[in-house]
């Protein structure tokens, strides 16, 4: 009887220690606070990723008792990505469940080799401003592809100002110096890279590809790049489509500055929004490759070089006829 009651006393402290310990880690970190902090889940975070950046970010006090209320309320697989204004004054549970309220943010995705109008049609699609406005405004070749998290209420400027900022981030002086170096300006490297980044389908091949267009342009040879024609050429109403895919003799044949069929040297500004990779393929570019031409075949999955003419027609016609 006397162990009973001493298991019985044990168990009733153990579950006043819980109470407590429960109860002392869903207090807010600072009561009287008023600020409140902006705090992002990244898309793909783990519950214990999220628990240890809220702990980092002091604004709970107890990682233990917080996954307890995560699992307990089931709420784990409710939390979701995006932005947070969160305060110190709000208990471990409030915040918890907080995260799983619709965001103030909206995550957005440009991949690369797009034009403005594709990015414009994007952000349209997912903010409420106009398409037509954001394409006056934004610079080819500057609209810098990555995923961003971007207020829903955002304007124009604002997100202008978020892809400016990610774009000096990524092209930044040391590879400004480089280009420089390289006797390339800003705005060649963009233009470049925005050819590349249409006409390349792989990080080595991008590689391959800048140095056989930096290569032409070091010899004066015509760069005869489709991806410029199809920039001319614009929206394809039939395809639902900005870049046409067969292009034809006549396409060829259109008056533009930006034709590399008709004109020699680079078009006057990019086509589209290279990344990285393309970027720093063309500060890299080799002008000794042994390679002058380059097609990819049917599918887009393969990339074939050619030294001479006739190779680059006898490629043609084994992977494009």
């Amino acid at each position: 009887m006397k162990k009973l009651m001493i298991v019985v006393i044990l168990l009733i402290l153990f579950a006043i220690t819980g109470v407590i310990y429960y109860y002392e880690g869903n207090l807010p970190v600072q009561k009287s606070a008023t600020d409140k902090k902006v705090f992002v889940v990244a898309k793909g975070s783990s519950v214990n990723d999220i628990i240890n950046n809220l702990a980092k970010e002091d604004l709970i006090r107890n990682k233990v008792v917080f996954l307890y209320i995560v699992k307990s309320t089931g709420i784990e697989n409710k939390i979701q990505a995006g932005s947070f204004r969160l305060s110190p004054s709000m208990s471990a549970k409030e915040i918890a469940t907080q995260l799983t309220k619709g965001t103030h943010d909206e995550w957005v995705t440009i991949i690369e080799g797009l034009r403005k109008e594709e990015i414009a049609e994007i952000l349209a699609d997912q903010f409420d401003i106009p398409a037509s406005e954001f394409i006056k405004q934004a610079q080819e070749g500057t609209l810098f592809p990555d995923t961003y998290l971007v207020s829903k209420d955002a304007s124009i400027d604002t997100i202008l100002g978020v892809l400016s900022t990610n774009f000096n981030k990524k092209y930044n002086q040391t590879l400004r110096a480089k280009a420089k170096a390289k006797g390339l300006t800003d705005n060649e490297v963009l233009t470049i890279a925005s050819l590349v980044e249409r006409e390349a389908n792989s990080r080595a091949s991008k590689r391959e590809v800048a140095s056989i267009i930096y290569k032409r342009l070091k010899n004066d040879w015509p760069l005869q790049i489709d991806a410029t024609v199809q920039y001319v050429l614009g929206y394809q109403e039939k395809d639902k489509t900005w870049w046409k895919q067969y292009l034809t003799s006549e396409d060829l044949k259109i008056n533009s500055l930006y034709n590399t069929y008709k004109n020699s040297g680079l078009p006057p500004a990019p086509i589209a929004s290279p990344g990285l990779d393309a970027i720093e393929a063309v500060i890299d570019a080799d002008p000794n490759t042994p390679y002058w031409f380059y097609i990819s075949n049917s599918d887009g999955s393969k990339m074939i070089y050619s030294k001479t003419l006739d190779e680059h027609n006898s490629n043609i016609k084994k992977y494009l006829r």
